[in-house]
């Protein structure tokens, strides 16, 4: 087998099969963190850097590990100095995805075969360069050519919203819609909690004292958001909690930290208790999917949180979490009437998902195989629970999860050949036949989160 040749990944003649079979089919993104502002200016990618990496955690980890040194990563070193310094280390970082997105990026988007490595970096960057300055490189041309159906952006509740009705007017048709994501609003215990809830009153001409004033502005951007075409909402969800608190208990711990005091633990978990199952109460009203994203412990490296911030490569996941009784609870709050896609960051908390999943019926799915799981190993693990414990029929479909649209396609690309192949080890064994293998790669790929979704 030829590095990425037409068997990449797929291990059968039969897996090849029911790869052509979706390999063509339009992206449906539920979920990603594309910049829309970006999308709606449609003007030409500076280089190679910015579409490749500038945006992107994945690649800053792995040349970290390799020991670049951070001005080459986020610091002020030009983009083809980081550019070169990516070169220099790819060959280094075979065997993770990243290695692979990167190449399947050059050679579905720009045509170019070469391996990228320290002899290469030059000349890639040119041709890449010489491409990016293109009219048909354009961020709404590349959404075009990648088949980019419908996708999901991710946006806090005060979001104005314009970007997404340029883009949509830009191309006739709506790509893009938001998705609600109010973890700002349930932060409680973030320093700049108090600053964004004068922010989010502001957007709506309202003083936020109280969590049922809170919970009013809410709804008032929930409705503001159906109105803009918002099929979903998204939510950090770092433990799940049981949607047991009162409203009463929530109010004191408000009223605590607006006197400037920090919540313990215990209130920090009443106050997202009340407010998640608010939430997903105006969810259910409005017939949105609820994405629940569980066991992310973020910013544990403190030399990089201090020097970066945020969403920079410093979150893992944590299995010592109780995830089955308080989210059976929640649940159970919302049976057959919300629906629910489940995303789990820590491989060993999958059985208990696809159980659960298994045992709240048609309306509570697993979501796809999510960040450091999204991997070939980590999505034909994760495809294999699904099928063998709850139904492929049911599965909540692929998302991107990506901060830089050029990667839509490849990851896309490498979800539909790991599906090919788990699907194909089932015909292989006799579990199948193929014609039903073929159908559920259809519905899993395409038909049916866009049935689910609503888009």
């Amino acid at each position: 087998m030829g590095f990425m040749d037409d068997k990449y990944l797929l291990e059968s003649e039969v897996s090849l099969a029911i790869y052509s079979s979706v390999k063509n089919l339009p992206i449906i993104d539920p979920h990603n963190h594309a910049d829309v502002k970006e999308i709606a200016e449609n003007g030409n990618y500076s280089d190679a850097w910015q579409v490749f990496a500038a945006t992107d955690h994945y690649v800053w980890e792995v040349m970290r590990k390799r020991g670049v040194e951070e001005k080459f990563i986020t610091g002020d070193a030009s983009p083809k100095e980081k550019w070169m310094e990516l070169a220099r280390v790819m060959p280094e970082i075979a065997g993770n995805p990243v290695y692979e997105w990167i190449h399947l990026d050059l050679r579905r988007r720009f045509d170019i075969r070469e391996m990228l490595n320290a002899d290469s970096g030059e000349t890639i960057w040119e041709k890449v360069n010489q491409k990016l300055a293109e009219p048909d490189f354009k961020p709404l041309e590349l959404l075009k050519k990648m088949n980019v159906e419908v996708m999901c952006s991710t946006d806090d509740p005060a979001d104005t919203l314009e970007y997404h009705e340029q883009v949509n007017a830009k191309a006739g048709r709506t790509v893009i819609r938001p998705t609600w994501r109010p973890d700002k609003a349930m932060r409680i215990h973030f320093p700049d909690f108090k600053a964004y809830i004068e922010k989010l009153g502001k957007r709506f001409d309202t003083t936020i004292d109280s969590v049922r004033t809170l919970v009013e502005v809410l709804q008032k951007s929930h409705d503001f958001f159906a109105a803009k075409g918002c099929r979903a909402s998204d939510h950090d969800t770092p433990h799940p909690l049981p949607g047991n608190a009162t409203l009463e208990e929530a109010e004191a711990v408000f009223r605590k930290v607006l006197a400037g005091e920090k919540p313990t633990q215990a209130e920090i978990d009443t106050y997202q208790d009340y407010l998640t199952l608010q939430v997903a109460d105006m969810d259910m009203r409005a017939g949105w999917v609820y994405q629940m994203h569980m066991g992310v412990v973020r910013n544990v490296r403190d030399t990089l949180y201090k020097a970066l911030g945020a969403d920079v490569g410093g979150d893992v996941s944590e299995f010592y979490i109780d995830i089955v009784k308080p989210l059976c609870s929640f649940l159970n709050h919302f049976d057959d009437k919300l629906k629910i896609v489940l995303y789990c960051l820590e491989p060993c908390h999958e059985a208990s998902l696809a159980a659960v999943a298994r045992a709240f019926g048609k309306n509570v799915r697993l979501g796809s195989a999510w960040w450091l799981n999204d991997t070939p190993y980590g999505m034909s693990t994760q495809l294999d629970y699904i099928g063998n414990v709850d139904l492929y029929a049911n599965f909540g479909g692929m998302v991107s999860d990506s901060r830089k649209i050029l990667s839509y396609a490849s990851r896309f690309e490498m979800f539909r050949r790991v599906l090919a192949n788990v699907l194909a080890n089932k015909v292989r064994l006799g579990r199948m036949p193929y014609e039903v293998a073929e159908k559920l790669a259809v519905m899993m790929c395409y038909s049916e989160p866009k049935k689910f979704f609503n888009v």
